[in-house]
């Protein structure tokens, strides 16, 4: 018979002393459970002692977490929190350095805890913290220790980062802009700095002011991949908190300083891997760097800006000056104005008397019309070789510049989600991006001129405009799914996937998706279907048993705390635990946390989660919600929150736990493999009917013979 649902066995372990195995009532108060194991241990003052987790994070038990205590679980008496609180704030007051530095390197440990914590806060223990960084007579490793205590302390939100004196924040400030610092000192004076400029804008405009970019920009040039690190995450955030004005000058500054061609040459091309931290930050600069791009997308053209239109003239003349005959200015009015409207159409502007209307669309807005100028002034004989050919055509063949620009421009805006908000997961960066300065626009002269070729080897009339902008739009975004290093090769292998060459792969892809609709291949199909099922859920089995890194993501930042969750080899347990930065596949056995299988009771996805719902619906992030999913177990009490680094991943791991569970698999990721596997096995199958057509009936059978008499009889044989 189990034992009842509010009673856990545990063992409870005290150094020098033999453990006690109790079984713990969650109904009983645990003052009375202390007193009694104090009691077992004839230990005095009860009260003075508290239980605490002797893995993982080693969690102190009170009321609020009891229920969290499995069956098995081994815990620690040991002294209690606003005992230790008050042992640890006299200890970093002590004169003696060693005593000093053993208790600020165990309040930076112990303040991960939350009761803990409080019991700190509640004796002022941020008081002393500022005080002994504000004195400024710790350096090295006590410093490091003390930085680190307060990073924990404020992460648990009961202390507000604008409270924070302007000496404290003058003193962070000075260990960032400082060199001769220890580097474990610098990379918190960074974090904090980067929790800070978040909160407030007071903050942000002190931080902005005291640590310069060419400062932020010094520490991306060190070796410490660490250090480095923490200088781009500050940077980050400061982009991220600043005004639209502020963020272009910001952006304009370090386009001075090359900071593109550092990132490609020594970040993203050094000899160390990219951590996925540092690509997630350059996909936030590449991001927020494109973004600039979205007033100018927005904004519609105004046919009364002299401006504008000064530009919308140049396209004008720079393609057509040569070619006339005569001065403009000697025309009358109505004759310049039909011979600007047959240049304008020559163009492929739709409304050649008035091209400003093409513009109003918005997006691409304005940012097509610059495209078209950029284009014309950095590549004329390109322009001029476009415009020239093309207007001079009279088979209807002729390709609309001004026309397909428009649309190039807003297929690029979507293709690089310009005017789209940040993710707070993603690392698909394009290592080309920084590689080149002016990278939107330079990719678009190189789509255009691909635009015109495409046109000319699908041999397209007008009508085939969407058509022809489609295949472009394909030729784009299959090369830059193969992450070109560079614009040069990006341009050397968009041009090399040519119309024909599309074609092959729509067939091929076809050919994969459409296997042979007889029906003597789809029984084949279905009878095929549970054995490859059945390889699929062996293989995601495998994998869950491989093990994967996750994140934590707070709602105010993205986490640098990473835990790992693996399924034990027998599928009967999931263990997982924290780790640190760099552990790829931790043993099973340093997993302190593990959950039964057979006490999973349900999955959850997307909004349904907990953690997703714990969030404010302003602050809820799309590609967040696709990644997330939560496992409820132990009577649907309690659940194990997830969110996945990929998509893949997020498969995976849904299908995984959906096996366990006994259910079937429904993410898109296994109707793909079970496509693929499918196509192949049935290829395989059918390798020797190649060319020869199957019939959708079986062929009649023929009548039996009349004389069945021709079997060898091998009784006679014997005899």
């Amino acid at each position: 018979m189990p034992p009842p649902k509010d009673v856990v066995k545990i063992a409870i372990q005290m150094v020098g002393a033999i453990p006690q195995l109790i079984d713990l009532q969650q109904t009983k108060p645990l003052a009375s459970v202390l007193k009694d194991v104090c009691d077992a241990w004839s230990l005095p003052n009860a009260e003075h002692y508290a239980l605490q987790y002797t893995d993982g994070r080693q969690t102190y038990i009170t009321e609020s977490n009891r229920g969290e205590i499995k069956n098995g679980s081994i815990l620690r008496l040991t002294t209690s929190p606003d005992q230790e609180a008050e042992r640890l704030y006299s200890g970093i007051q002590s004169n003696n350095s060693d005593v000093k530095t053993d208790s600020l390197k165990k309040l930076a440990s112990l303040s991960q805890d939350v009761t803990f914590a409080q019991e700190f806060i509640n004796r002022n223990g941020l008081k002393k913290i500022f005080c002994i960084v504000e004195e400024g007579n710790d350096k090295g490793e006590m410093l490091a220790h003390t930085l680190k205590a307060f990073m924990e302390l404020m992460e648990h939100d009961f202390v507000s980062w604008e409270t924070l004196s302007a000496a404290f924040i003058k003193k962070i400030v000075s260990y960032v802009n400082m060199n001769a610092v220890d580097a474990s000192v610098q990379q918190l004076a960074l974090s904090i700095l980067e929790n800070m400029v978040p909160t407030s804008r007071v903050l942000f405009e002190l931080v902005k002011k005291e640590v310069t970019l060419d400062r932020l920009l010094t520490h991306l040039q060190v070796t410490n991949a660490q250090l480095q690190l923490k200088a781009m995450a500050l940077l980050i955030a400061l982009l991220l908190a600043a005004a639209d004005a502020e963020r272009q000058e910001m952006m304009d500054y370090l386009r001075e300083k090359n900071i593109r061609q550092f990132i490609h040459k020594n970040i993203i091309h050094s000899s160390e891997p990219l951590a996925d931290e540092m690509a997630h930050y350059l996909y936030v600069l590449q991001s927020v760097s494109l973004n600039l791009c979205e007033r100018r997308m927005r904004t519609s053209m105004d046919p009364y800006s002299q401006e504008q239109r000064e530009l919308l003239q140049s396209l004008r003349q720079t393609a057509f000056e040569s070619e006339s005959e005569a001065p403009t200015s000697n025309f009358s009015t109505d004759r310049r104005r039909s011979l600007c409207a047959k240049e304008f159409r020559k163009l492929g502007f739709v409304n050649n008397s008035n091209p400003a209307e093409d513009l109003r669309r918005a997006p691409p807005g304005l940012l097509a019309l610059d495209n078209m100028v950029y284009f014309s002034r950095h590549t004329p004989n390109a322009y001029s070789r476009f415009v020239l050919e093309n207007s001079s055509r009279e088979d209807k063949h002729e390709c609309p510049f001004a026309r397909s620009s428009i649309q190039l421009t807003l297929i690029l805006c979507e293709i690089l989600h310009v005017g789209e908000p940040c993710s707070e997961t993603a690392q698909a960066f394009y290592p080309m991006f920084f590689g080149q300065d002016h990278f939107f626009e330079e990719l678009f002269c190189i789509c255009i001129q691909l635009v015109n070729k495409t046109w000319k080897e699908m041999r397209a009339t007008q009508e085939d405009f969407d058509k022809v902008l489609q295949v472009v739009r394909e030729q784009i975004t299959r090369t830059l799914s193969l992450k070109p290093t560079s614009l040069e090769l990006f341009k050397t292998r968009v041009n090399a996937l040519n119309y024909s060459e599309i074609l092959k792969l729509r067939q091929t892809e076809r050919l994969h998706q459409e296997e042979t609709l007889a029906v003597p291949v789809l029984e084949l199909r279905e009878r095929l279907k549970p054995e490859l099922l059945e390889l699929i859920r062996q293989q995601r089995l495998l994998h869950l048993c491989e093990g994967t890194l996750f994140r934590k993501i707070s709602s105010r930042r993205r986490q640098d705390k990473l835990w790992y969750c693996r399924l034990s080899p027998n599928h009967k347990m999931l263990h997982y635990g924290d780790v640190e930065e760099g552990v790829n596949s931790p043993p099973i056995e340093s997993l302190p946390e593990k959950i039964p299988v057979s006490d999973m009771k349900m999955l959850l996805v997307g909004k349904e989660c907990p953690h997703t719902k714990e969030k404010s619906s302003g602050k809820q992030n799309k590609d967040v919600l696709e990644l997330a999913f939560s496992i409820m177990y132990d009577m649907e009490e309690y659940c194990l929150n997830f969110i996945a680094p990929t998509r893949y991943e997020f498969c995976l791991w849904t299908d995984g736990l959906n096996v366990l569970l006994g259910k079937e698999m429904t993410s898109e990721r296994t109707q793909t493999d079970l496509d693929v596997l499918l196509s192949m096995e049935l290829k395989l199958r059918l390798l020797d009917l190649e060319n020869i057509s199957i019939p959708d009936t079986p062929p009649p059978i023929p009548k039996p013979p009349s004389n069945l008499n021709f079997c060898y009889d091998f009784s006679h044989a014997e005899q």
